[in-house]
């Protein structure tokens, strides 16, 4: 007889996810319909809230935590998650905006406010050491709402033609190609690491292939190979030192958290988790080696497109005035709402122009000076370095090879690996 064989127990197939389901934080099947069920947290937080008792800090991170899991939109396969950072600037600048065209007074409150709260953010994160998309959002709604209210309330008065309509919006596309280039790879240093384990294990290997004659050999490489292996380190480390002292390498130091040694110049971003080569600051995206020309290009033009726009709306909304005169005195502007909503987009875009036009200006002195961010605010804790104009410029004097040839150095950016010259370590 022939022998009966036995049926593979065949296991359930996972059933596809329709367009408004999620697998949840807790593995389990969510729909988008249910993200207001089962919200203890969120009602003990409102419990206590209502009868004016405190929320522990461990109920409110649960609820945020709750909230960032289920703030899901509609996908394929599956709904997706949105990053709550993005939401309040979508929600909070054209309320805020609208509110601020009611009055005068009004205006100046909220126009007054906005940045406050905004650094006050900034500082908030930087501080926590925590990624967050609100900046980028903020940024890009900005440049979007301003270019609609631009198209929606100045266009129609007949005072733009084309051609100034077709010039703001080249410089909108130019920002956004700018910004594209500059969130790309900024220069991250990889660890060396995998190289070290890849390279010893190669000779290790080596040996066992010419028969049992080497097995001590072999076996006496293994040894020596762990032990490699585990002053990698310690010869890291090591070598950092040498060449600190050396008259003739650039000065390198080891990171700890990277596990690597870094170049000169090069430093460990807290909110990227990883080293830059030739870091200069963290803003929007970290700003490095590879990407601080595509920065710069893009404050250039934001700076440029932004006094267009702004000239254009001024030139429409107060005629037969001067673009100065009519930012501080333009009467009747509050008599209707559409000029007054577009005068407050004018002074709210020039805020914004004003604080990139400072971080611009420092930049120009920094790269004049062949000097990052990151050494300047090193400089003045360590009290080194010359300051000049009330500290507006800081030259730490190690990389300073004249103006010519420091543009020319930051010209060739990611180009070519630039080597110093020896008066030039430290």
């Amino acid at each position: 007889m022939k022998p009966v064989k036995k049926k593979k127990t065949e296991e359930p197939e996972l059933e596809p996810l329709c367009c408004c389901e999620y697998i949840d934080r807790n593995g389990e099947k969510n729909h988008v319909a249910a993200c207001l069920c089962d919200c203890q947290d969120l009602d003990e937080g409102c419990d206590r809230w209502f009868t004016c008792k405190s929320v522990q800090p461990e109920t409110c991170e649960r609820i945020m935590d709750t909230i960032s899991d289920r703030l899901r939109i509609p996908w394929l396969r599956g709904a997706k998650k949105i990053n709550i950072s993005i939401i309040p600037p979508l929600v909070l600048l054209p309320g805020f905006l609208h509110a601020a065209s009611w009055h005068f007074l009004l205006g100046v409150v909220v126009l007054t406010s906005l940045p406050v709260l905004v650094l006050w953010y900034y500082y908030l994160t930087h501080r926590r050491k925590e990624q967050t998309l609100f900046f980028l959002s903020l940024g890009l709604f900005s440049l979007g709402y301003m270019y609609y209210v631009f198209l929606r309330e100045v266009v129609p008065k007949g005072r733009v033609g084309p051609t100034r309509l077709a010039v703001l919006t080249c410089g909108l596309f130019l920002i956004l190609f700018a910004l594209y280039r500059a969130k790309k790879n900024p220069g991250y240093l990889s660890s060396p690491a995998s190289n070290a384990t890849s390279l010893s294990s190669s000779q290790i290997e080596c040996p066992n292939k010419k028969g049992q004659e080497k097995a001590k050999a072999s076996l006496g490489a293994d040894t020596s190979g762990s032990l490699s292996s585990r002053a990698v380190k310690d010869d890291l480390k090591g070598s950092s030192r040498v060449l600190a002292g050396s008259p003739t390498k650039v000065k390198e130091d080891w990171c700890a958290k990277c596990q690597l040694v870094r170049p000169a110049r090069a430093w460990h971003c807290r909110i990227c988790g990883i080293c830059v080569r030739r870091m200069d600051h963290h803003c929007v995206c970290c700003v490095g080696e590879s990407n601080h020309q595509a920065f710069i290009l893009a404050l250039l033009i934001f700076l440029l497109t932004s006094v267009y726009g702004v000239t254009l709306t001024l030139d429409t909304i107060c005629r037969d005035r001067s673009v100065f005169t009519a930012l501080f005195y333009c009467p009747g502007v509050y008599s209707n709402y559409s000029s007054a909503l577009s005068f407050t987009c004018v002074w709210y875009s020039v805020i914004v122009t004003v604080g990139m036009a400072y971080i611009f200006l420092i930049q120009l002195i920094n790269i004049s000076y062949n000097v990052t961010e990151r050494e300047v605010q090193q400089a003045l804790r360590q009290k080194t370095g010359r300051r000049l104009l009330w500290g507006l410029i800081v030259d730490t004097g190690q990389y300073n090879r004249g103006f010519l040839r420091n543009w020319h150095q930051f010209s060739t950016l990611g180009t070519r690996p630039f080597h110093h010259p020896a008066e030039d370590i430290v």
